[in-house]
Protein backbone atom coordinates (compact mmCIF):
# COMPACT_ATOMS: atom_id res chain seq x y z
CA UNK A 1 0.00 0.00 0.00
CA UNK A 2 1.30 3.46 -0.86
CA UNK A 3 2.74 5.46 2.11
CA UNK A 4 0.47 8.38 1.21
CA UNK A 5 -2.68 6.29 1.46
CA UNK A 6 -4.83 6.69 4.60
CA UNK A 7 -4.18 4.05 7.26
CA UNK A 8 -7.02 1.71 8.13
CA UNK A 9 -6.95 -0.25 11.34
CA UNK A 10 -7.05 -4.01 11.15
CA UNK A 11 -10.31 -4.19 13.13
CA UNK A 12 -11.91 -1.58 10.89
CA UNK A 13 -10.71 -3.39 7.82
CA UNK A 14 -12.16 -6.67 9.04
CA UNK A 15 -15.45 -5.00 9.81
CA UNK A 16 -15.59 -3.43 6.37
CA UNK A 17 -14.61 -6.75 4.76
CA UNK A 18 -17.52 -8.41 6.51
CA UNK A 19 -19.81 -5.70 5.22
CA UNK A 20 -18.37 -6.00 1.71
CA UNK A 21 -17.07 -2.43 1.66
CA UNK A 22 -13.30 -2.02 2.01
CA UNK A 23 -12.20 0.92 -0.11
CA UNK A 24 -8.94 2.73 -0.69
CA UNK A 25 -9.28 6.50 -0.34
CA UNK A 26 -7.05 8.36 -2.74
CA UNK A 27 -6.68 12.04 -3.36
CA UNK A 28 -8.18 13.56 -6.49
CA UNK A 29 -8.84 17.22 -7.15
CA UNK A 30 -8.10 18.39 -3.60
CA UNK A 31 -10.39 15.85 -2.02
CA UNK A 32 -10.72 12.15 -1.54
CA UNK A 33 -12.63 9.68 -3.65
CA UNK A 34 -13.36 6.06 -2.68
CA UNK A 35 -11.81 3.41 -4.90
CA UNK A 36 -12.66 -0.21 -4.33
CA UNK A 37 -9.64 -2.20 -3.20
CA UNK A 38 -10.93 -5.77 -3.34
CA UNK A 39 -13.62 -8.01 -4.71
CA UNK A 40 -15.62 -10.53 -2.71
CA UNK A 41 -16.09 -13.61 -4.90
CA UNK A 42 -17.99 -16.59 -3.50
CA UNK A 43 -16.71 -15.83 -0.03
CA UNK A 44 -13.12 -15.21 -1.22
CA UNK A 45 -11.26 -11.92 -1.24
CA UNK A 46 -9.44 -10.76 -4.40
CA UNK A 47 -7.41 -7.58 -4.79
CA UNK A 48 -7.08 -7.98 -8.59
CA UNK A 49 -9.81 -5.52 -9.52
CA UNK A 50 -8.18 -2.68 -7.65
CA UNK A 51 -6.02 -2.42 -10.78
CA UNK A 52 -8.00 -4.29 -13.43
CA UNK A 53 -11.08 -2.12 -13.18
CA UNK A 54 -11.93 -1.80 -16.89
CA UNK A 55 -12.06 -5.48 -17.80
CA UNK A 56 -15.33 -6.65 -19.36
CA UNK A 57 -15.75 -10.41 -19.69
CA UNK A 58 -18.43 -12.74 -20.95
CA UNK A 59 -21.29 -13.16 -18.44
CA UNK A 60 -20.37 -16.75 -17.49
CA UNK A 61 -16.83 -15.73 -16.55
CA UNK A 62 -17.43 -12.20 -15.27
CA UNK A 63 -15.08 -11.07 -12.52
CA UNK A 64 -17.90 -10.46 -10.06
CA UNK A 65 -18.99 -14.07 -10.63
CA UNK A 66 -15.73 -16.02 -10.42
CA UNK A 67 -13.05 -13.39 -9.91
CA UNK A 68 -9.71 -13.32 -11.70
CA UNK A 69 -7.59 -15.83 -9.77
CA UNK A 70 -9.96 -18.72 -10.40
CA UNK A 71 -8.81 -18.62 -14.01
CA UNK A 72 -5.46 -16.83 -13.97
CA UNK A 73 -4.15 -18.08 -10.60
CA UNK A 74 -1.51 -15.75 -9.11
CA UNK A 75 -1.65 -14.33 -5.58
CA UNK A 76 -5.01 -12.56 -5.31
CA UNK A 77 -4.45 -11.23 -1.76
CA UNK A 78 -1.22 -9.42 -2.65
CA UNK A 79 -1.28 -5.65 -3.13
CA UNK A 80 2.15 -5.41 -4.75
CA UNK A 81 1.93 -5.94 -8.51
CA UNK A 82 4.90 -8.29 -8.84
CA UNK A 83 3.76 -10.42 -5.91
CA UNK A 84 0.18 -10.49 -7.18
CA UNK A 85 1.36 -11.73 -10.60
CA UNK A 86 3.63 -14.40 -9.16
CA UNK A 87 2.46 -17.76 -10.51
CA UNK A 88 -0.16 -16.16 -12.76
CA UNK A 89 -0.99 -17.83 -16.10
CA UNK A 90 -1.95 -15.75 -19.11
CA UNK A 91 -3.96 -18.49 -20.80
CA UNK A 92 -6.04 -20.60 -18.37
CA UNK A 93 -6.95 -22.97 -21.20
CA UNK A 94 -3.36 -24.14 -21.67
CA UNK A 95 -3.35 -27.91 -21.20
CA UNK A 96 -0.28 -27.62 -18.94
CA UNK A 97 -2.33 -25.89 -16.25
CA UNK A 98 -5.91 -26.76 -17.11
CA UNK A 99 -6.48 -29.02 -14.08
CA UNK A 100 -5.86 -25.98 -11.84
CA UNK A 101 -7.98 -23.59 -13.93
CA UNK A 102 -10.79 -24.67 -16.25
CA UNK A 103 -10.80 -28.22 -14.89
CA UNK A 104 -11.25 -27.55 -11.17
CA UNK A 105 -14.22 -28.98 -9.30
CA UNK A 106 -17.24 -26.76 -9.80
CA UNK A 107 -16.18 -25.62 -13.28
CA UNK A 108 -15.34 -28.10 -16.05
CA UNK A 109 -13.87 -30.91 -13.98
CA UNK A 110 -14.84 -33.74 -16.33
CA UNK A 111 -13.61 -32.06 -19.50
CA UNK A 112 -9.86 -31.68 -18.97
CA UNK A 113 -9.24 -35.44 -19.11
CA UNK A 114 -11.43 -35.79 -22.20
CA UNK A 115 -9.70 -32.99 -24.10
CA UNK A 116 -6.21 -34.29 -23.31
CA UNK A 117 -7.14 -37.67 -24.80
CA UNK A 118 -8.90 -36.25 -27.85
CA UNK A 119 -7.40 -36.52 -31.31
CA UNK A 120 -6.96 -32.75 -31.50
CA UNK A 121 -4.66 -32.96 -28.50
CA UNK A 122 -2.83 -36.22 -29.21
CA UNK A 123 -2.63 -36.06 -33.03
CA UNK A 124 -2.43 -39.82 -32.63
CA UNK A 125 -3.93 -40.63 -36.02
CA UNK A 126 -1.65 -38.22 -37.88
CA UNK A 127 1.49 -39.47 -36.16
CA UNK A 128 0.69 -43.17 -36.47
CA UNK A 129 -0.36 -42.91 -40.10
CA UNK A 130 2.67 -40.88 -41.17
CA UNK A 131 5.05 -43.35 -39.57
CA UNK A 132 3.21 -46.21 -41.28
CA UNK A 133 3.28 -44.50 -44.68
CA UNK A 134 7.02 -43.90 -44.39
CA UNK A 135 7.80 -47.46 -43.31
CA UNK A 136 8.59 -46.73 -39.65
CA UNK A 137 5.71 -48.71 -38.16
CA UNK A 138 4.04 -52.03 -39.06
CA UNK A 139 0.56 -50.48 -38.97
CA UNK A 140 -1.17 -47.16 -38.27
CA UNK A 141 -2.52 -47.94 -34.82
CA UNK A 142 0.43 -47.09 -32.59
CA UNK A 143 -0.37 -45.03 -29.50
CA UNK A 144 1.62 -41.91 -30.30
CA UNK A 145 0.87 -38.45 -28.95
CA UNK A 146 2.16 -34.89 -29.08
CA UNK A 147 2.66 -34.90 -25.30
CA UNK A 148 4.88 -37.99 -25.49
CA UNK A 149 7.00 -36.33 -28.18
CA UNK A 150 7.30 -33.16 -26.08
CA UNK A 151 8.32 -35.05 -22.95
CA UNK A 152 10.64 -37.61 -24.54
CA UNK A 153 12.21 -35.66 -27.38
CA UNK A 154 11.70 -38.77 -29.54
CA UNK A 155 12.31 -38.24 -33.22
CA UNK A 156 12.81 -40.10 -36.49
CA UNK A 157 12.65 -39.17 -40.14
CA UNK A 158 8.84 -39.06 -40.17
CA UNK A 159 8.65 -37.45 -36.73
CA UNK A 160 11.19 -34.79 -37.73
CA UNK A 161 8.96 -33.99 -40.71
CA UNK A 162 5.94 -33.75 -38.39
CA UNK A 163 7.78 -31.61 -35.83
CA UNK A 164 8.84 -29.04 -38.40
CA UNK A 165 5.97 -28.91 -40.90
CA UNK A 166 2.86 -30.20 -39.12
CA UNK A 167 3.14 -29.50 -35.40
CA UNK A 168 1.23 -26.22 -35.20
CA UNK A 169 -2.22 -27.84 -35.22
CA UNK A 170 -2.70 -29.49 -31.84
CA UNK A 171 -4.11 -28.38 -28.51
CA UNK A 172 -0.82 -28.65 -26.59
CA UNK A 173 0.59 -25.82 -28.67
CA UNK A 174 0.86 -22.59 -26.67
CA UNK A 175 -0.99 -19.66 -28.12
CA UNK A 176 1.30 -16.79 -29.12
CA UNK A 177 4.49 -18.86 -29.24
CA UNK A 178 5.01 -18.16 -32.96
CA UNK A 179 4.55 -14.97 -34.98
CA UNK A 180 1.51 -14.10 -37.09
CA UNK A 181 -1.16 -16.61 -38.03
CA UNK A 182 0.69 -19.54 -36.47
CA UNK A 183 0.71 -17.77 -33.12
CA UNK A 184 -3.10 -17.67 -33.16
CA UNK A 185 -3.32 -21.46 -33.18
CA UNK A 186 -3.38 -23.71 -30.15
CA UNK A 187 -3.95 -22.78 -26.55
CA UNK A 188 -5.85 -25.82 -25.28
CA UNK A 189 -9.44 -24.93 -24.40
CA UNK A 190 -9.05 -21.40 -25.77
CA UNK A 191 -8.10 -22.69 -29.22
CA UNK A 192 -11.83 -23.18 -29.76
CA UNK A 193 -13.62 -21.16 -27.10
CA UNK A 194 -11.72 -17.85 -27.23
CA UNK A 195 -13.49 -15.18 -29.27
CA UNK A 196 -12.94 -11.46 -29.60
CA UNK A 197 -14.94 -9.29 -27.23
CA UNK A 198 -17.92 -8.18 -29.34
CA UNK A 199 -18.35 -4.97 -27.33
CA UNK A 200 -14.90 -3.94 -26.09
CA UNK A 201 -14.95 -1.24 -23.42
CA UNK A 202 -13.11 2.06 -23.83
CA UNK A 203 -9.54 1.13 -22.96
CA UNK A 204 -6.20 2.80 -22.64
CA UNK A 205 -4.32 3.28 -25.89
CA UNK A 206 -2.61 0.06 -26.96
CA UNK A 207 -4.41 -2.11 -24.41
CA UNK A 208 -6.15 -5.19 -25.72
CA UNK A 209 -9.62 -5.91 -24.32
CA UNK A 210 -10.06 -9.18 -22.46
CA UNK A 211 -11.39 -11.89 -24.83
CA UNK A 212 -14.65 -13.71 -24.24
CA UNK A 213 -14.91 -17.43 -23.56
CA UNK A 214 -17.95 -18.81 -25.31
CA UNK A 215 -19.72 -22.06 -26.14
CA UNK A 216 -20.68 -20.46 -29.46
CA UNK A 217 -17.57 -21.47 -31.35
CA UNK A 218 -17.43 -19.63 -34.71
CA UNK A 219 -16.37 -21.33 -37.93
CA UNK A 220 -13.23 -19.21 -38.18
CA UNK A 221 -11.86 -20.83 -35.01
CA UNK A 222 -12.19 -24.27 -36.60
CA UNK A 223 -10.64 -23.10 -39.87
CA UNK A 224 -7.45 -21.96 -38.11
CA UNK A 225 -6.33 -25.58 -38.12
CA UNK A 226 -8.62 -27.27 -40.63
CA UNK A 227 -7.16 -25.47 -43.65
CA UNK A 228 -4.40 -27.89 -44.72
CA UNK A 229 -4.26 -31.62 -45.45
CA UNK A 230 -7.93 -32.50 -46.20
CA UNK A 231 -8.73 -28.74 -46.12
CA UNK A 232 -12.30 -29.45 -45.01
CA UNK A 233 -12.51 -26.18 -43.07
CA UNK A 234 -11.80 -23.88 -45.99
CA UNK A 235 -13.70 -26.14 -48.42
CA UNK A 236 -16.78 -25.80 -46.18
CA UNK A 237 -16.66 -22.03 -46.67
CA UNK A 238 -16.12 -22.29 -50.43
CA UNK A 239 -12.40 -21.58 -50.43
CA UNK A 240 -10.22 -23.70 -52.73
CA UNK A 241 -6.48 -23.50 -52.29
CA UNK A 242 -5.24 -23.22 -55.87
CA UNK A 243 -1.82 -23.92 -57.32
CA UNK A 244 1.16 -21.59 -56.96
CA UNK A 245 0.69 -19.82 -60.30
CA UNK A 246 -1.33 -17.03 -58.72
CA UNK A 247 -4.21 -17.26 -61.19
CA UNK A 248 -6.59 -15.69 -61.94
CA UNK A 249 -4.44 -12.61 -62.41
CA UNK A 250 -5.75 -9.27 -61.23
CA UNK A 251 -4.67 -6.25 -63.29
CA UNK A 252 -1.71 -8.17 -64.65
CA UNK A 253 -0.52 -9.08 -61.17
CA UNK A 254 -0.72 -12.25 -59.12
CA UNK A 255 -4.06 -12.83 -57.45
CA UNK A 256 -4.41 -10.91 -54.16
CA UNK A 257 -6.51 -13.74 -52.72
CA UNK A 258 -4.11 -15.51 -50.39
CA UNK A 259 -4.35 -17.78 -47.39
CA UNK A 260 -1.80 -17.71 -44.55
CA UNK A 261 1.57 -18.80 -45.87
CA UNK A 262 1.01 -16.88 -49.15
CA UNK A 263 -1.15 -19.71 -50.53
CA UNK A 264 -3.34 -18.58 -53.41
CA UNK A 265 -7.00 -19.41 -53.36
CA UNK A 266 -10.17 -19.16 -55.43
CA UNK A 267 -13.80 -18.98 -54.35
CA UNK A 268 -16.04 -21.91 -55.28
CA UNK A 269 -19.49 -23.00 -54.14
CA UNK A 270 -19.54 -23.31 -50.35
CA UNK A 271 -21.16 -26.23 -48.60
CA UNK A 272 -24.93 -25.77 -48.59
CA UNK A 273 -24.96 -25.95 -44.80
CA UNK A 274 -22.51 -23.05 -44.53
CA UNK A 275 -24.40 -21.08 -47.20
CA UNK A 276 -27.55 -21.39 -45.08
CA UNK A 277 -25.88 -20.18 -41.93
CA UNK A 278 -24.90 -23.38 -40.14
CA UNK A 279 -21.65 -23.59 -38.19
CA UNK A 280 -19.43 -26.61 -37.50
CA UNK A 281 -20.82 -26.98 -33.95
CA UNK A 282 -24.39 -27.23 -35.27
CA UNK A 283 -23.58 -30.74 -36.51
CA UNK A 284 -20.49 -31.92 -34.65
CA UNK A 285 -21.06 -32.89 -31.04
CA UNK A 286 -19.09 -32.03 -27.94
CA UNK A 287 -17.85 -35.62 -27.61
CA UNK A 288 -16.68 -35.62 -31.22
CA UNK A 289 -14.72 -32.42 -30.88
CA UNK A 290 -13.50 -32.51 -27.29
CA UNK A 291 -13.45 -36.28 -26.99
CA UNK A 292 -15.18 -38.51 -24.48
CA UNK A 293 -12.07 -39.65 -22.63
CA UNK A 294 -11.32 -42.62 -24.87
CA UNK A 295 -7.97 -42.50 -26.64
CA UNK A 296 -9.18 -43.20 -30.17
CA UNK A 297 -6.81 -44.18 -32.96
CA UNK A 298 -8.43 -42.26 -35.83
CA UNK A 299 -11.07 -39.64 -36.56
CA UNK A 300 -13.71 -42.14 -37.70
CA UNK A 301 -13.60 -43.74 -34.25
CA UNK A 302 -14.22 -40.45 -32.44
CA UNK A 303 -16.85 -39.32 -34.96
CA UNK A 304 -20.51 -40.10 -34.29
CA UNK A 305 -22.60 -38.03 -36.71
CA UNK A 306 -23.26 -38.52 -40.40
CA UNK A 307 -25.59 -37.01 -42.98
CA UNK A 308 -28.33 -39.44 -42.02
CA UNK A 309 -28.20 -38.33 -38.39
CA UNK A 310 -30.37 -35.42 -39.54
CA UNK A 311 -31.57 -36.42 -43.00
CA UNK A 312 -33.69 -39.49 -42.33
CA UNK A 313 -37.36 -40.38 -42.48
CA UNK A 314 -37.70 -41.62 -38.92
CA UNK A 315 -36.90 -39.43 -35.91
CA UNK A 316 -33.71 -37.52 -36.76
CA UNK A 317 -31.00 -36.51 -34.33
CA UNK A 318 -29.76 -39.84 -32.97
CA UNK A 319 -26.04 -40.36 -33.49
CA UNK A 320 -24.16 -43.55 -34.28
CA UNK A 321 -23.23 -43.80 -30.58
CA UNK A 322 -26.82 -43.51 -29.41
CA UNK A 323 -26.79 -39.86 -28.32
CA UNK A 324 -29.50 -37.36 -29.24
CA UNK A 325 -28.49 -33.99 -30.67
CA UNK A 326 -29.72 -31.28 -28.31
CA UNK A 327 -30.48 -28.77 -31.07
CA UNK A 328 -33.01 -30.83 -33.05
CA UNK A 329 -36.68 -30.27 -32.23
CA UNK A 330 -40.03 -31.36 -33.59
CA UNK A 331 -42.51 -28.59 -34.34
CA UNK A 332 -46.23 -28.72 -33.67
CA UNK A 333 -46.94 -29.56 -37.31
CA UNK A 334 -44.76 -32.67 -37.03
CA UNK A 335 -41.80 -31.38 -39.01
CA UNK A 336 -38.26 -31.44 -37.64
CA UNK A 337 -35.85 -28.54 -37.46
CA UNK A 338 -32.25 -28.03 -36.45
CA UNK A 339 -31.70 -24.90 -34.36
CA UNK A 340 -28.47 -23.02 -35.05
CA UNK A 341 -26.30 -22.76 -31.96
CA UNK A 342 -24.86 -19.39 -32.94
CA UNK A 343 -28.04 -17.53 -33.94
CA UNK A 344 -31.02 -19.69 -32.91
CA UNK A 345 -32.27 -19.87 -36.50
CA UNK A 346 -34.45 -22.84 -37.44
CA UNK A 347 -33.35 -25.03 -40.35
CA UNK A 348 -35.89 -27.55 -41.73
CA UNK A 349 -34.56 -31.10 -41.98
CA UNK A 350 -35.40 -32.67 -45.34
CA UNK A 351 -35.44 -36.47 -45.72
CA UNK A 352 -33.42 -38.01 -48.58
CA UNK A 353 -34.86 -38.28 -52.09
CA UNK A 354 -36.66 -41.66 -52.21
CA UNK A 355 -36.11 -41.89 -55.97
CA UNK A 356 -32.38 -41.42 -56.52
CA UNK A 357 -31.24 -42.92 -53.22
CA UNK A 358 -33.34 -46.08 -53.65
CA UNK A 359 -32.16 -46.94 -57.16
CA UNK A 360 -30.79 -50.47 -57.55
CA UNK A 361 -27.06 -50.49 -57.05
CA UNK A 362 -27.09 -47.29 -55.00
CA UNK A 363 -27.51 -48.92 -51.62
CA UNK A 364 -23.76 -48.67 -50.94
CA UNK A 365 -23.48 -45.04 -51.98
CA UNK A 366 -22.64 -42.61 -49.20
CA UNK A 367 -24.41 -39.28 -49.34
CA UNK A 368 -21.05 -37.62 -50.06
CA UNK A 369 -20.49 -39.79 -53.15
CA UNK A 370 -23.26 -37.90 -54.93
CA UNK A 371 -23.52 -34.58 -53.12
CA UNK A 372 -19.85 -33.62 -52.64
CA UNK A 373 -19.40 -31.80 -55.92
CA UNK A 374 -15.74 -30.85 -55.58
CA UNK A 375 -12.76 -31.97 -53.53
CA UNK A 376 -9.31 -30.38 -53.20
CA UNK A 377 -6.90 -32.87 -54.73
CA UNK A 378 -3.19 -32.33 -54.13
CA UNK A 379 -1.31 -34.69 -56.46
CA UNK A 380 2.30 -35.51 -55.81
CA UNK A 381 4.33 -33.82 -53.08
CA UNK A 382 8.07 -33.56 -53.60
CA UNK A 383 9.60 -33.49 -50.14
CA UNK A 384 13.28 -32.77 -49.51
CA UNK A 385 15.27 -32.72 -46.27
CA UNK A 386 18.59 -30.90 -46.40
CA UNK A 387 20.84 -31.61 -43.43
CA UNK A 388 23.16 -28.70 -44.28
CA UNK A 389 20.53 -26.29 -42.93
CA UNK A 390 18.39 -26.04 -39.80
CA UNK A 391 14.64 -25.79 -39.35
CA UNK A 392 12.45 -24.75 -36.41
CA UNK A 393 11.07 -27.67 -34.40
CA UNK A 394 7.54 -26.47 -33.59
CA UNK A 395 7.34 -28.60 -30.43
CA UNK A 396 10.57 -27.41 -28.82
CA UNK A 397 10.81 -24.01 -30.61
CA UNK A 398 14.47 -24.78 -31.26
CA UNK A 399 16.37 -24.87 -34.54
CA UNK A 400 17.65 -28.38 -35.28
CA UNK A 401 19.53 -29.79 -38.30
CA UNK A 402 17.41 -30.70 -41.29
CA UNK A 403 15.54 -28.17 -43.46
CA UNK A 404 12.31 -29.55 -44.95
CA UNK A 405 10.90 -28.27 -48.22
CA UNK A 406 7.69 -29.29 -50.02
CA UNK A 407 6.89 -28.79 -53.69
CA UNK A 408 3.58 -29.96 -55.10
CA UNK A 409 3.13 -31.48 -58.54
CA UNK A 410 -0.31 -30.01 -59.09
CA UNK A 411 -3.54 -29.36 -57.22
CA UNK A 412 -7.02 -29.62 -58.68
CA UNK A 413 -10.62 -29.44 -57.54
CA UNK A 414 -12.43 -31.45 -60.22
CA UNK A 415 -15.16 -33.96 -59.46
CA UNK A 416 -13.56 -36.48 -57.12
CA UNK A 417 -12.75 -40.11 -57.67
CA UNK A 418 -14.68 -42.75 -55.76
CA UNK A 419 -13.59 -45.81 -53.81
CA UNK A 420 -14.88 -48.29 -51.24
CA UNK A 421 -14.39 -47.79 -47.51
CA UNK A 422 -15.78 -50.59 -45.37
CA UNK A 423 -19.17 -51.12 -47.02
CA UNK A 424 -19.69 -47.61 -48.41
CA UNK A 425 -18.70 -45.88 -51.64
CA UNK A 426 -16.97 -42.63 -50.72
CA UNK A 427 -15.13 -39.77 -52.44
CA UNK A 428 -11.38 -40.36 -52.40
CA UNK A 429 -8.52 -37.90 -52.73
CA UNK A 430 -4.73 -38.13 -52.56
CA UNK A 431 -3.78 -38.72 -48.93
CA UNK A 432 0.00 -38.41 -48.86
CA UNK A 433 1.65 -38.81 -52.26
CA UNK A 434 5.18 -38.22 -51.08
CA UNK A 435 8.33 -38.43 -53.16
CA UNK A 436 11.03 -37.96 -50.50
CA UNK A 437 14.65 -36.97 -51.17
CA UNK A 438 17.21 -36.88 -48.36
CA UNK A 439 20.32 -34.71 -48.70
CA UNK A 440 23.23 -35.01 -46.26
CA UNK A 441 25.19 -32.19 -44.61
CA UNK A 442 27.66 -32.14 -47.53
CA UNK A 443 24.90 -31.64 -50.07
CA UNK A 444 24.98 -35.21 -51.38
CA UNK A 445 21.79 -37.16 -52.02
CA UNK A 446 21.61 -40.00 -49.49
CA UNK A 447 18.49 -41.82 -50.68
CA UNK A 448 14.99 -41.38 -52.05
CA UNK A 449 11.69 -43.18 -51.62
CA UNK A 450 8.05 -42.65 -52.45
CA UNK A 451 4.76 -43.52 -50.79
CA UNK A 452 1.45 -42.99 -52.61
CA UNK A 453 -1.87 -43.21 -50.77
CA UNK A 454 -5.50 -42.46 -51.55
CA UNK A 455 -7.81 -41.47 -48.70
CA UNK A 456 -11.58 -41.53 -48.27
CA UNK A 457 -12.92 -38.11 -47.37
CA UNK A 458 -16.05 -36.18 -46.53
CA UNK A 459 -14.87 -32.94 -48.17
CA UNK A 460 -17.65 -30.77 -46.66
CA UNK A 461 -18.64 -29.38 -50.08
CA UNK A 462 -22.22 -30.70 -50.02
CA UNK A 463 -24.66 -29.33 -52.59
CA UNK A 464 -28.40 -29.95 -52.91
CA UNK A 465 -28.00 -31.11 -56.50
CA UNK A 466 -26.19 -34.42 -56.73
CA UNK A 467 -23.75 -35.63 -59.35
CA UNK A 468 -25.12 -36.71 -62.70
CA UNK A 469 -25.21 -40.36 -63.67
CA UNK A 470 -22.63 -39.71 -66.38
CA UNK A 471 -20.18 -38.14 -63.93
CA UNK A 472 -19.86 -41.50 -62.17
CA UNK A 473 -20.68 -44.20 -64.71
CA UNK A 474 -18.91 -42.74 -67.73
CA UNK A 475 -16.02 -40.78 -66.25
CA UNK A 476 -12.72 -42.63 -65.85
CA UNK A 477 -11.48 -40.41 -63.07
CA UNK A 478 -14.58 -41.08 -60.96
CA UNK A 479 -13.82 -44.78 -61.17
CA UNK A 480 -10.28 -44.30 -59.90
CA UNK A 481 -8.68 -44.92 -63.31
CA UNK A 482 -7.37 -41.37 -63.56
CA UNK A 483 -7.83 -38.76 -66.26
CA UNK A 484 -7.98 -40.27 -69.73
CA UNK A 485 -10.13 -42.22 -72.17
CA UNK A 486 -11.85 -45.54 -71.62
CA UNK A 487 -13.29 -47.70 -74.38
CA UNK A 488 -14.25 -51.24 -75.28
CA UNK A 489 -12.22 -53.00 -77.96
CA UNK A 490 -13.49 -55.37 -80.66
CA UNK A 491 -13.06 -58.32 -78.33
CA UNK A 492 -15.27 -56.69 -75.72
CA UNK A 493 -12.37 -55.92 -73.38
CA UNK A 494 -12.24 -52.61 -71.53
CA UNK A 495 -9.22 -50.43 -72.28
CA UNK A 496 -7.94 -47.20 -70.75
CA UNK A 497 -5.46 -44.62 -72.05
CA UNK A 498 -4.22 -42.18 -69.36
CA UNK A 499 -3.34 -38.53 -69.80
CA UNK A 500 -1.37 -38.11 -66.57
CA UNK A 501 1.88 -40.02 -66.93
CA UNK A 502 3.91 -41.88 -64.34
CA UNK A 503 6.77 -40.12 -62.57
CA UNK A 504 10.34 -41.32 -62.79
CA UNK A 505 12.21 -40.74 -59.53
CA UNK A 506 15.53 -41.95 -58.09
CA UNK A 507 13.41 -44.38 -56.06
CA UNK A 508 11.77 -45.81 -59.20
CA UNK A 509 8.74 -45.20 -61.37
CA UNK A 510 5.63 -44.14 -59.49
CA UNK A 511 2.02 -44.76 -60.58
CA UNK A 512 0.19 -41.93 -62.30
CA UNK A 513 -0.64 -39.56 -59.47
CA UNK A 514 -4.40 -39.60 -60.17
CA UNK A 515 -4.66 -43.34 -60.85
CA UNK A 516 -5.94 -45.51 -57.98
CA UNK A 517 -6.61 -48.67 -60.01
CA UNK A 518 -6.04 -50.19 -63.44
CA UNK A 519 -8.84 -51.08 -65.83
CA UNK A 520 -8.26 -54.72 -64.79
CA UNK A 521 -8.88 -53.92 -61.13
CA UNK A 522 -5.26 -53.89 -59.93
CA UNK A 523 -4.88 -51.34 -57.12
CA UNK A 524 -1.94 -48.97 -57.70
CA UNK A 525 -1.81 -47.00 -54.46
CA UNK A 526 -2.35 -47.81 -50.79
CA UNK A 527 -5.68 -47.11 -49.16
CA UNK A 528 -5.49 -44.88 -46.10
CA UNK A 529 -7.01 -47.67 -43.99
CA UNK A 530 -6.75 -51.46 -44.33
CA UNK A 531 -10.48 -51.64 -45.14
CA UNK A 532 -10.42 -48.92 -47.81
CA UNK A 533 -9.82 -49.92 -51.44
CA UNK A 534 -10.36 -49.10 -55.09
CA UNK A 535 -13.14 -50.67 -57.16
CA UNK A 536 -12.31 -54.21 -58.22
CA UNK A 537 -12.54 -55.49 -61.81
CA UNK A 538 -16.10 -56.78 -61.46
CA UNK A 539 -17.33 -53.50 -59.96
CA UNK A 540 -15.61 -51.46 -62.67
CA UNK A 541 -17.22 -53.48 -65.43
CA UNK A 542 -20.70 -53.18 -63.91
CA UNK A 543 -20.35 -49.41 -63.54
CA UNK A 544 -18.98 -48.96 -67.08
CA UNK A 545 -21.72 -51.13 -68.57
CA UNK A 546 -24.31 -48.63 -67.33
CA UNK A 547 -22.10 -45.82 -68.64
CA UNK A 548 -22.35 -47.09 -72.22
CA UNK A 549 -26.13 -46.75 -72.12
CA UNK A 550 -25.93 -43.28 -70.60
CA UNK A 551 -24.27 -41.94 -73.74
CA UNK A 552 -27.66 -42.12 -75.43
CA UNK A 553 -29.94 -42.19 -72.39
CA UNK A 554 -28.51 -39.62 -69.95
CA UNK A 555 -30.34 -39.57 -66.64
CA UNK A 556 -32.83 -42.25 -67.73
CA UNK A 557 -33.59 -44.44 -64.72
CA UNK A 558 -35.14 -47.11 -66.96
CA UNK A 559 -31.71 -48.34 -68.02
CA UNK A 560 -30.82 -49.46 -64.52
CA UNK A 561 -31.35 -53.18 -63.91
CA UNK A 562 -34.49 -54.07 -62.05
CA UNK A 563 -33.23 -55.79 -58.92
CA UNK A 564 -35.27 -56.67 -55.89
CA UNK A 565 -34.33 -54.58 -52.89
CA UNK A 566 -33.90 -56.22 -49.54
CA UNK A 567 -36.42 -55.07 -46.91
Amino acid sequence: MSPSAPRISILAALALLAAGGLFLLHEQGGGTRPQRLYQLVSGRVEMCLSCHRDEVLDPAHAADVIGCAACHLGAPLAVDKDKAHNGMVKNPGDLRVVERTCGVEGCHATDAHKVKNSLMATNRGILATLRYYWGEAPDQYGDFSVKKLMDSGETSLALDYYRKLCATCHLWKQRGDLPGFFGEKGGGCTACHRIDNPTPPPAAKGKKPHPFISRKVPVKNCVRCHNRSGRIGISFTGVYESDGAGAPLAGGRLSPQRLPGSRFYQKLSPDIHYARGLACIDCHTKDEIMGNGTRYAHFEDQLEISCTTCHRREQPGRTAKGHLLNNIKQKENGTWVLIGKLDGKEHPLAPPDPGACARPGHQRLSCQACHATWVPQCYGCHVKRDMSETHLDKLTLKETPGWWEERRSYIRYETPALGVWKDRIMPVTPGCQDVVTLVDAQGREERSFYSFTMAAIDPHTTQRQGRSCVSCHATPKALGLGTGTVWRDRDGQWRFSPIVQKMTTPAGETPSTDAFVTIDGVQLQKGFRPDMRAFDKKELQKILKIGICLECHPGNADIFPKTKRSP
